[in-house]
């Protein structure tokens, strides 16, 4: 199943997180769950809730709420989580180690194969302590061409990311998480989601401050 493109962005990055809930809600053994119930297990108002469900029809019924395994099953039906998907990660630098070492299969099915970094890195030719063998950025499509991986994860230097970027795209990748703070030109049919930890954290400053000059 796909996104509707006409979805607010805002809306499709809450996906996710209605899916851990309602993952949360059946293990709980919940059966119905009201828009108040899943608002407050994400921190927003009800209203965004029913919002961003009607984009995608009668989800529920008023007075009666949530059917939480029905829609813990739609949600990773949208989120094409009932089949593993493969991603392949491009720096193994200190956040590349450590997403190296994340156990996403854990949470959801999806895992890192493959890593890539710079040819004369002591790393390339070693596994990890997961088996997750690490290459020359050089032999990406060489190793992409009998593999489905579709997704990267790029945590290389500002400097060499648009580089990397280009030969992601030439070995046939379609989407990019990119932890490198600058804007990637890419063909069209090809996504990008920046993740930006340096602006989140002033962004999360900026709003301690005003909090407390609020309270001042």
């Amino acid at each position: 199943m796909t996104i509707d493109k006409s979805i607010p962005k805002a809306t499709a990055k809450r996906l996710p997180l209605y899916y851990r809930i309602f993952k949360r809600f059946n293990t709980n053994n919940f059966e119905k769950a009201s828009s108040k119930q899943i608002a407050d297990a994400i921190g927003i108002d009800s209203a965004t809730v029913r919002r961003d469900f009607s984009y995608f029809g009668e989800l529920g019924r008023r007075g009666f709420g949530y059917d939480v395994k029905k829609l813990m099953n739609f949600f990773a039906d949208i989120l094409n989580d009932h089949s593993t998907t493969n991603v392949m990660l491009v720096g193994c630098g200190n956040i590349g180690r450590a997403l190296l070492h994340y156990r996403f299969h854990d949470r959801n099915k999806m895992q890192i194969t493959l890593a890539f970094d710079r040819d004369d890195n002591s790393l390339v030719g070693t596994k990890t302590e997961d088996g997750i063998p690490i290459y020359g950025i050089s032999t990406i499509k060489e190793h992409l061409k009998d593999q489905y991986i579709e997704t990267a994860i790029l945590t290389v230097p500002s400097l060499q990311a648009q580089e990397v970027a280009d030969i992601l795209v030439d070995a046939g990748i379609k989407g990019i998480l990119s932890f490198s703070p600058v804007h990637l030109n890419v063909p069209k049919d090809v996504i990008v989601q920046y993740v930006d930890l340096t602006s989140e954290l002033q962004t999360l400053l900026y709003f301690m401050s005003q909090a407390h000059d609020q309270t001042s």
